[in-house]
């Protein structure tokens, strides 16, 4: 019998309750029980407990918090974010935390079911993509029309979010969970548990995009640790120096290529495209996982004989067979172009990083351009 996610995860938070009580012993419990007396311990209880959802989420928010955070990923290195749903352990981590940063738009599609559940209601919700005008892609769309795509002000806010009342006052006319401009609900729907409700989560592969999402991440921080305002701006100032160093780096690495489209396995690089005038062509949709059907191989094969296309990017987390089989069909070479929904354990010992990551990207990305 196969369950709906929406029915999988109200089960896990119902588990959560049993998962959190157990084991759980704060450090003053500790102290009284071997000493019969309550006495004050020292703890990091200073330090912020962020929960963040997947890798970029991390790196954004890991910045911009320094050492005044402990900062936790939910998804672990090496899992394809799609594909991952919160286990009850997982969920009582974000009950316990004071802040949870996410990317939205329907990345976590998990994200309404389990927040609507929890019970801290001074957890500050983040949501990072907050006020980015959203690219429209269906999930089915393979006609590399990306750069054609609808913006939608993505203003919605979660009812959740920042709900302390030392700081209603500061959100005041935010939306309410009635008001999202896209519904989740069908998301938990049997066969479509990876929709993203038509919308283009990937805003972080565009650097320019980046610095909104860290400037929200600021903002999140700094309402939970006012005192340390101060700091979190200089942080977030010192990461988005290197953040426009990049963007800058990928404007002058494409205004003189030869070509401006590429190919690529799934639909993730279509904020990149359009704010550097280039033009995705996807073989799968928004979800990695999406098998192409014949027609829209054939599509992308078609394209790639036309053009002359030399490079058929894959990925790495997730099977480069169908990338595989283009290139082999075209004539043509395959090499990486990370969506870095998440690094490999390889990836991080080797100190790689969002910046890093990106500056690979541009270099596969000169060189495909210009063959």
């Amino acid at each position: 019998m196969k369950f709906s996610k929406k029915a999988t995860l109200g089960l896990l938070f119902s588990l959560t309750l049993i998962v959190a009580g157990c084991g759980q012993k704060s450090a003053s419990d500790a102290n009284t029980a071997s000493t019969g007396t309550s006495v004050p311990v020292e703890t990091e209880t200073s330090k912020l407990n962020v929960q963040v959802s997947f890798y970029p989420m991390y790196e954004f928010t890991k910045n911009v918090a320094g050492d005044l955070a402990e900062v936790h990923t939910l998804v672990p290195a090496g899992m394809e974010p799609h594909d991952w749903e919160p286990t009850p352990q997982d969920i009582a981590s974000i009950e316990k935390a004071d802040v949870l940063v996410y990317n939205g738009a329907g990345m976590e599609s998990w994200m309404d079911q389990v927040t609507g559940s929890l019970s801290n209601a001074s957890l500050i919700q983040v949501e990072a993509s907050k006020g980015i005008n959203l690219l429209e892609g269906g999930e089915h769309d393979h006609h590399h029309e990306d750069s054609e795509a609808t913006e939608h002000d993505h203003d919605h806010d979660h009812a959740n979010e920042a709900t302390t009342e030392e700081h209603d006052h500061d959100h005041a006319d935010e939306a309410t969970a009635e008001e999202h401009d896209h519904d989740h609900d069908a998301e938990a729907e049997e066969g479509h548990d990876h929709d993203h409700g038509g919308l283009d989560p990937h805003v972080w592969l565009s650097p320019a995009l980046a610095v909104k999402e860290v400037r929200n991440i600021e903002a999140g921080l700094a309402q939970a640790s006012p005192e340390h305002a101060e700091q979190f701006k200089q942080n977030a100032d010192a990461y988005i120096a290197q953040l426009e160093s990049l963007d800058q780096d990928f404007k002058a690495a494409v205004t003189d290529s030869k070509r401006k489209d590429f190919i690529t396995q799934h639909a993730a690089f279509g904020y990149l495209a359009k704010e550097y005038g280039l033009q995705q062509v996807p073989i799968a949709g928004l979800s990695p996982e999406q098998e192409p059907s014949a027609a829209q191989m054939a599509s992308v094969i078609d394209f790639a004989k036309e053009h002359q296309v030399k490079t058929i990017f894959f990925e790495t987390l997730v099977s480069s067979k169908v990338s595989e089989t283009i290139a082999s069909e075209v004539g043509a070479k395959t090499a990486v172009l990370n969506p870095i929904e998440g690094l490999t354990e390889e990836e991080l010992a080797a100190g790689m990083d969002y910046i890093s990551v990106m500056r690979q990207n541009l270099e596969a990305l000169k060189l495909a351009l210009n063959e």
